[in-house]
């Protein structure tokens, strides 16, 4: 093995030594819930207007008698059913031919005399046959399916001046050595809004919705910082 191969050799190890040191350092930390981004949203009530004198009614006070109760203000509950399904499906081929053939045959007969030597055909051959071929074949397949059903209560966190209504909320369930927990945050339209005060989760802008866990149970399906590193893009082998 010569010097360069060797020094080669020496830097991809000093490389890896780097990697596992800053991975070992690295600590992911633990999701925990009421985090800001997802923590119920409360409204603040606004003081009622001083009294008319002579009125039998005062603004911003009056009964909504035949509106359905559906959330429209700060801190109002909505309950999202989640409807997700998502199906992805991508194939691919190439192929690629390239054939060349150079064919001269022996020349037949004939003297001649180049810088005062003789030349025939029993001392000069012109026979050349030349045959270059290249194929290439390519093909790529992929196929991704996703599905999520049930249903998560979330708080109004906001109106927007078109009536749009900002929503987010998470629900932790703990089940015996682990925590599973989702969380979903969004735009609805008022419209889109039934009766019954639930919207489909389809029916949702911007839409974030996660779903993962915790604890033992999840910690034992997730591969560990040295073989994440081999399957990463830094391993240059």
């Amino acid at each position: 093995m010569n010097k360069k191969n060797l020094n080669m050799i020496n830097r991809c190890f000093a490389i890896m030594a780097a990697s596992f040191s800053l991975s070992a350092c690295v600590i992911q930390q633990p999701v925990q819930p009421g985090e800001a981004a997802f923590a119920p949203a409360h409204d603040v009530p606004a003081p009622l207007p001083a009294p008319t004198a002579g009125s039998l009614y005062r603004e911003g006070a009056g009964l909504a008698l035949y509106n359905d109760r559906k959330a429209h203000r700060v801190g109002d509950i909505i309950e999202i059913i989640l409807s997700e399904r998502t199906t992805s499906t991508k194939s691919s081929s190439v192929v690629t031919k390239k054939e060349n053939t150079v064919d001269i045959q022996e020349a037949q007969g004939g003297v001649g005399t180049i810088l005062g030597s003789n030349i025939s055909a029993s001392n000069l051959s012109l026979l050349t046959d030349l045959v270059g071929k290249r194929n290439f074949s390519g093909n790529g397949d992929a196929e991704q399916n996703n599905s999520l059903s049930g249903s998560i209560t979330v708080t109004v966190s906001g109106v927007q001046s078109n009536g749009n209504l900002l929503v987010r909320g998470e629900k932790w369930m703990t089940l015996n050595q682990g925590d599973e927990y989702i969380r979903i945050s969004g735009i609805l339209r008022p419209d889109d809004i039934t009766p019954n005060n639930t919207v489909a989760s389809t029916k949702l802008a911007n839409a974030r919705i996660t779903y993962s866990g915790q604890g033992v149970v999840a910690n034992s399906t997730k591969m560990g910082w040295l073989s994440r590193f081999f399957n990463s893009e830094y391993w240059p082998f």
